[in-house]
């Protein structure tokens, strides 16, 4: 049964509006400390690197073609990221790396998979794209392609949220089809996670081939939706599975956090924003134990929104 939240007054229409046309870019992250992302190919992680093959990028419509008659291939826009919009400067890490994805998701089901809820805030924003298993540097190659059999196509929203009141950011997503050959993740169905507990984050910042991050903690765990924690992540990784590192087991969803990159004024080009393991605000992860069909009897109570009573008018949350 498909619950999507729902504008309701002439502010959240108008804010809508105004953000439809942004991509990741409207969630930004950052780096705590050292720099722990790697490609997927090269960590030593044995259990990541299991976990990153239930994990998936959404590439949106006009970065993404079938290669030939067949559909056998998919051919990806090859725009590096110190060529895209992001303008990374030259010697920053990855800045010759095409950056194709837009958010992040993973698999819970045969085929049922997780994201931000902003990554997908209506049916057709649902539609315009695709999702694959397979972008990781090691399977692009030089010629920038991909084996269609691990693409795969939206076919509705099953529940999302996208709150400014409570900040709860979650979409659970049918896909066209079952998938193949991956293992649905298994995720915290009751309690919540402490402080200090170690987590890893798999998924694609910046838009770029599949990375691991890991060396991260919970530093704050008060709020109901989400918690927070250091983790290197960037736009593009809304929608990643952060995990316990430990257990594999899937905490939450990264929907938003610290800004990701500044501008250097001499180099004219964009650098990663730094941080230290305890500074800065620390990026949100929503509650994997907020979506109902993965948790049953879990989900808080939205709080009301004020000015409109008794909650009625929740306004969306756009990961700002």
């Amino acid at each position: 049964m498909k619950k999507i939240v729902t504008l309701s007054t002439s502010l959240s229409l108008l804010a809508l509006v105004g953000l439809s046309n942004l991509t990741f870019a409207a969630t930004p992250k950052v780096v705590y400390g050292e720099d722990n992302r790697v490609f997927v190919e090269d960590t030593t992680n044995e259990l990541f690197k299991k976990l990153a093959h239930s994990t998936a990028v959404q590439i949106k419509s006009n970065k993404i073609k079938s290669l030939d008659d067949d559909g056998q291939f998919y051919s990806i826009n090859p725009e590096k990221l110190k060529d895209s919009f992001i303008n990374a400067c030259e010697d920053e890490s990855y800045s010759d790396v095409v950056n194709a994805g837009n958010c992040s998701g993973f698999l819970v089901g045969e085929d049922l998979l997780v994201t931000a809820g902003h990554c997908v805030r209506s049916e057709s924003a649902c539609h315009d794209g695709v999702w694959a298993f397979n972008y990781e540097s090691s399977v692009l190659g030089d010629g920038h392609v991909l084996p269609a059999a691990d693409v795969y196509k939206c076919k509705e929203i099953v529940n999302q949220s996208l709150s400014h009141v409570s900040k709860n950011d979650f979409a659970l997503i049918r896909l066209d089809r079952k998938v193949k050959g991956r293992e649905a993740l298994k995720v915290r169905t009751s309690g919540r996670v402490s402080i200090g507990t170690e987590l890893v984050v798999i998924g694609h910042p910046s838009g770029l081939p599949k990375i691991v991050a890991d060396g991260a903690q919970v530093r704050d765990d008060q709020n109901d939706f989400f918690f927070k924690a250091n983790l290197d992540t960037f736009g593009g990784n809304s929608g990643s599975a952060v995990f316990n590192a430990e257990t594999g087991v899937v905490e939450g969803i990264l929907v938003r956090g610290e800004r990701d990159y500044y501008l250097d004024q001499e180099a004219g080009c964009n650098r990663v924003y730094k941080c230290e393991d305890d500074g800065c605000r620390g990026e949100d992860v929503t509650r994997i134990t907020v979506i109902p069909e993965l948790a049953p009897g879990m989900t808080p109570v939205e709080p009301e929104a004020p000015g409109f009573g008794n909650g009625v008018g929740v306004i969306p949350f756009f990961g700002m």
